[in-house]
C-alpha cells in the first residue's frame, strides 16, 4: 500500500512542475523558446530557449525565489487557466523570437533572447497579460483596466484606452470568456505592429455576488460580478486602436451576438468568432482595421449549440480560412467550406498554421489523441498516432510533439525538423511513486470507455473489492485516456483496498457531436445512467467487485455527480465524497449552463431535472461535501444550499469548508489532506479493509 502519494501530488503540483510547456517555435525553425521550472517539486517556472541543431538549451530569465505579490487581476488570469505554479508563468514574442515580455509581481520585464538578458522596463503598474508587438519596437499590456503601450527601450508609456467608469476594463477578457471559452485574452497586434484589437468589457449590467472569508471575519466581503445562468452578461464591444490612442469601433450586431469567442488576426484583416446568447449560430466575420466594418467569411448554425473549437479561426498563407464543422457526425476540419479530412477522424483542435500546413490534434479511438496535419500537397498525415495522448506546436518546418503515453510516466517532449526526430527537451518532472496498472474497456451497449483498477498485486479471486467509481463525467473534460499520469490517484486509491473505475459517459468530449448532445436539456440522467452501466459492466468482467460496497468521489461536474449518485441511486451507491459540486445549476455562469439547458426562463425543468437540492430529502447514504470557500467559478453557496437542504430535511451527512481555498485548491497541505480524509471517509462508510493484502 502507497502512502505517500498524496504528499508527492500535491508538492508537485499533480506532477505538472519541471514539464515543458508553452513553446513558441523561430520563423527559421532552429530555435524553440518555452517554460520549465528547475525541477518537479519546484513552483518557480523559468523561460528557457532550446537550439534545435545543437541540441542544447539555455536559461533565459529565472525569477529567483522571491514571494509574488499578485494584483486582483493577475490572480483571476491564473484562476482562469488554471495555473499552479509561480514565476514567469506567461510570457508572449515578437514574430522573430528576438523579445519576449513577461510580468513578475505586476512589474514589466522585457527579454532580449540573444544575450540572453533580461531588463525590467519603467511600466505603470501592477502590469497584467505584457505582448511585444510582431516587430519588437512596442509593448503592450493591461493595468487598472486601461490597455497601455511602452517601448521596448522603455520610453513613451501611455495609455491607449482609459476606462469611462470603475466597471470598464479595456484587454481583459470578461469571466464566461476566460472560464468557459477558453478564450484568455482580451487585446491582439496587427501583424505590422501598427495598431491592436481591443476588447472593452463593461460588468455593469452584471449582478454582484460576494465572497466573504469568515477565518477572517475583519476582511470585507471580495465583490464579483459574475452572471448566473439567465442573467445578464458583461457588454463586450471591440475596437481597433492606434498607437496614437484613436479609435475606431468594430461593428457587428453585439445583440444578436453578444458573445465574442475567438480573435485571429494574422493577415491584413482581423478575424473575429462571435456566438449568439442561445449558441445555436456563430458567425466569423472580416473586420476592416480602418474603418471597423465586418463582412462575412463563415456562419454555422446548430439545434442545439455549436461547438467552440480551440484554435480557430485561423488563416492559411493564401488566405483560406481554417475552420471546424460537425458533418456526418464527426468534427471536421475545414479549409474555407472544403472538409479535408475524413468523417472518421474527429478533430480535437487545431494547434498552429505553418504557411499552407495546419497542424491539429484529432482522434479515431476516443481514448487516444493523434497528431496530424493537413497540406494541400500531401493531404491528411498522421504525424504522430501511436497509442497515447499527443500535443504540438509547428513552425519553419519545426514540429514540437508532447507525448504521453500508458507505456512512460508524465510528458515526454521532442523536436521534430522536416519530419524527423532531431532531439529532446528534458522534463523535470517527478517520478510517481506508484505504477499504476490500468485496464481500458469498452463497456455496455454504449461501449462507453472504461479504466479499470486493483490493488497492486491482487490475485483475482482472492478475495472480494469495495468498489470507488472515480469519474469526471462532464463536457470539460475526459478522465479515460491512455496516459498514465491520469490514473495516478486512482491507483492510489486502488491501493487501499478499492478496485477503482473510471467511466467517461455520454455529454464528454471526444467521441462526436451525438455523444456531447446527447445530455442537452437534462446533465443529470444519462451521466448518472452510464456509470451505473458501466459500473455493472466491470462486475460481470469482474467478479471480485462487490456490489454491495461502491462508493463515488469527484470534483467540479464529478462532485455533481458523486451527490447525485447517492441521492438518486443510493441502492447502487453507497456512499459519496462530492468536492466543489454544482448542485444548483441556476447558480452557474451564463454561457456554460445555458449551452446545456437553455434560458432558465423558457427551460426551467431542465435547471430542476439537473439540480440537487429537491433531491436532498432522499439521502439516506453517508455523503461528504468539501467546497474551498475562496471559489469564484463554483461558489460555495452549491454546497452550503445543498448542506441547508439535507439538514432541513433532517438528513446527516459530513460538510469540510476549505478556507482560502479557490477551485483548484493549491495550497500543498490542503491538497494533501484531502486525498486522505476522502480515502478514510470511504473506508469508513463502506466497511473497506485497507491493511488487508491478498
Amino acid at each position: 500500500m502507497t502512502l505517500d502519494l498524496p504528499r508527492q501530488h500535491a508538492r508537485t503540483r499533480r506532477f505538472s512542475l519541471g514539464v515543458p510547456r508553452s513553446f513558441t517555435i523561430s520563423p527559421d525553425g532552429r530555435r524553440v523558446v518555452f517554460l520549465r521550472s528547475r525541477a518537479g517539486s519546484d513552483p518557480i517556472t523559468c523561460l528557457w530557449e532550446f537550439d534545435v541543431t545543437a541540441g542544447a538549451e539555455r536559461l533565459i530569465a529565472d525569477p529567483g525565489d522571491a514571494t509574488e505579490a499578485l494584483s486582483p487581476a493577475e490572480a483571476t488570469r491564473r484562476e482562469r487557466a488554471r495555473e499552479q505554479s509561480a514565476g514567469v508563468t506567461a510570457y508572449a514574442t515578437d514574430r522573430a523570437l528576438t523579445k519576449a515580455t513577461y510580468a513578475l509581481s505586476g512589474r514589466l520585464w522585457l527579454a532580449d533572447l540573444a544575450a540572453p538578458s533580461a531588463v525590467e522596463l519603467p511600466a505603470t503598474g501592477p502590469v497584467v497579460g505584457p505582448r511585444p508587438d510582431p516587430l519588437g519596437a512596442t509593448v503592450a499590456y493591461v493595468s487598472g483596466g486601461s490597455l497601455r503601450v511602452i517601448g521596448a527601450d522603455g520610453s513613451g508609456d501611455r495609455a491607449l484606452a482609459t476606462p469611462e467608469g470603475p466597471e470598464v476594463t479595456y484587454g481583459l477578457p470578461e469571466h464566461v470568456a476566460a472560464e468557459s471559452m477558453g478564450r484568455h485574452r482580451g487585446f491582439w497586434w496587427a501583424p505590422d505592429g501598427s495598431r491592436l484589437l481591443a476588447a472593452q468589457v463593461d460588468n455593469a449590467p452584471v449582478q454582484r455576488w460576494y465572497i466573504a472569508n469568515p477565518a477572517h471575519p475583519a476582511r470585507p466581503p471580495a465583490e464579483i460580478a459574475y452572471p448566473a445562468a439567465g442573467t445578464r452578461n458583461a457588454d463586450v464591444s471591440l475596437w481597433i486602436v492606434g498607437l496614437d490612442g484613436g479609435r475606431v469601433a468594430v461593428d457587428w450586431d453585439r445583440a444578436a451576438f453578444e458573445y465574442v469567442t475567438a480573435v485571429c488576426w494574422s493577415g491584413p484583416e482581423p478575424l473575429i468568432a462571435v456566438q449568439s446568447r442561445d449558441q445555436r449560430t456563430m458567425r466569423v466575420l472580416a473586420v476592416d482595421p480602418l474603418t471597423g466594418t465586418t463582412r462575412p467569411r463563415r456562419e454555422d448554425t446548430d439545434p442545439y449549440w455549436v461547438q467552440i473549437v480551440p484554435g480557430v479561426p485561423a488563416l492559411a498563407e493564401s488566405g483560406r480560412l481554417v475552420w471546424t464543422a460537425d458533418l456526418d457526425d464527426c468534427r471536421r476540419l475545414l479549409l474555407d467550406d472544403e472538409p479535408v479530412t475524413p468523417p472518421r477522424l474527429h478533430v480535437r483542435q487545431v494547434l498552429g498554421v505553418d504557411g499552407e500546413t495546419v497542424l491539429f490534434t484529432a482522434s479515431t479511438e476516443p481514448t487516444e489523441i493523434g497528431l496530424w496535419t493537413y497540406a494541400p500537397s500531401t493531404g491528411v498525415t498522421p504525424f504522430a498516432d501511436a497509442p497515447g495522448v499527443h500535443h504540438g506546436h509547428r513552425a519553419g518546418g519545426t514540429t514540437v510533439v508532447v507525448a504521453q503515453s500508458l507505456r512512460h510516466d508524465g510528458a515526454q517532449v521532442t523536436v521534430h525538423r522536416d519530419g524527423r526526430p532531431a532531439a529532446s527537451i528534458t522534463s523535470h518532472a517527478e517520478k510517481p511513486v506508484l505504477t499504476p496498472k490500468v485496464e481500458l474497456l469498452r463497456m455496455g451497449d454504449g461501449e462507453l470507455r472504461t479504466a479499470v483498477l486493483f490493488p497492486t498485486g491482487h490475485t483475482p479471486g482472492s478475495r472480494r473489492l469495495p468498489v470507488l467509481m472515480d469519474p469526471y463525467g462532464g463536457p470539460a473534460a475526459q478522465r479515460v485516456l491512455a496516459a498514465r499520469n491520469q490514473y495516478l490517484v486512482s491507483q492510489w486509491f486502488a491501493d487501499r483496498g478499492f478496485a477503482v473505475i473510471v467511466a467517461d459517459g455520454r455529454g464528454t468530449p471526444g467521441r462526436g457531436p451525438a455523444w456531447e448532445r446527447a445530455i442537452y436539456g437534462d446533465r443529470a440522467e444519462l451521466a448518472l445512467t452510464d456509470q451505473v452501466a458501466a459500473l455493472h459492466a466491470a462486475a460481470a468482467r469482474h467478479p471480485d467487485l462487490d456490489l454491495d460496497r461502491v462508493g463515488i468521489r469527484g470534483w467540479s461536474f464529478g462532485g455533481f455527480l458523486a451527490a447525485l449518485a447517492v441521492l438518486r441511486e443510493p441502492d447502487v451507491f453507497h456512499a459519496a465524497v462530492a468536492g466543489a459540486p454544482v448542485t444548483d445549476q441556476r447558480l452557474y455562469d451564463t454561457h456554460w449552463n445555458e449551452r446545456f439547458l437553455g434560458h432558465p426562463d423558457e427551460n426551467p425543468e431542465a435547471y430542476d431535472r439537473s439540480s440537487l437540492l429537491a433531491d436532498a430529502k432522499h439521502l439516506r447514504r453517508p455523503l461528504m461535501l468539501i467546497h474551498g470557500l475562496a471559489d469564484d467559478n463554483v461558489f460555495a453557496a452549491h454546497t452550503l444550499r445543498l448542506s441547508s437542504a439535507l439538514t432541513a430535511a433532517g438528513r446527516p451527512h459530513t460538510v469540510l469548508p476549505l478556507p482560502d481555498a479557490t477551485h483548484m485548491t493549491p495550497q500543498e497541505e490542503i491538497a494533501e489532506n484531502i486525498l486522505v480524509l476522502e480515502a478514510e471517509f470511504l473506508e469508513g462508510a463502506l466497511g473497506a479493509d485497507t491493511h488487508r493484502k491478498d
